[in-house]
C-alpha cells in the first residue's frame, strides 16, 4: 500500500465540477483508492463518498492506493489535489 499526505489546494477555483472530477480519475485506476482526513476513510471512486467527504482548500488529506497501480493513482490525484 502506497500513501502519500498533501495538502488541498484551492481546487474549486481551478475545476469546474472537482467532485466529479476526483471520482473519473480514481476510475481510471484499478488500485483501491482511499482518501483519509482526520478518523474518516472514503472510497474515491464513490461519487456519495466523495461528496460528504467535501474536500476542500488547507484540508489535510491523506492518499492511500493498494493495487499494481498505486503509484499511478497517488501521483494523479496528488496533482488534481494541489491543482498542478
Amino acid at each position: 500500500m502506497l500513501r502519500k499526505e498533501i495538502i488541498v489546494k484551492n481546487i474549486e477555483k481551478q475545476y469546474d465540477h472537482p467532485l466529479a472530477e476526483i471520482v473519473q480519475i480514481a476510475s481510471q485506476y484499478k488500485s483501491e483508492i482511499l482518501l483519509e482526513y482526520d478518523k474518516y476513510r472514503i472510497n474515491a471512486k464513490s461519487i456519495m463518498g466523495i461528496i460528504a467527504f467535501n474536500p476542500s482548500e488547507g484540508m489535510n488529506v491523506t492518499i492511500a492506493a493498494n493495487g499494481n497501480d498505486e503509484s499511478e493513482a497517488v501521483d494523479a490525484l496528488e496533482k488534481f489535489f494541489i491543482c498542478e
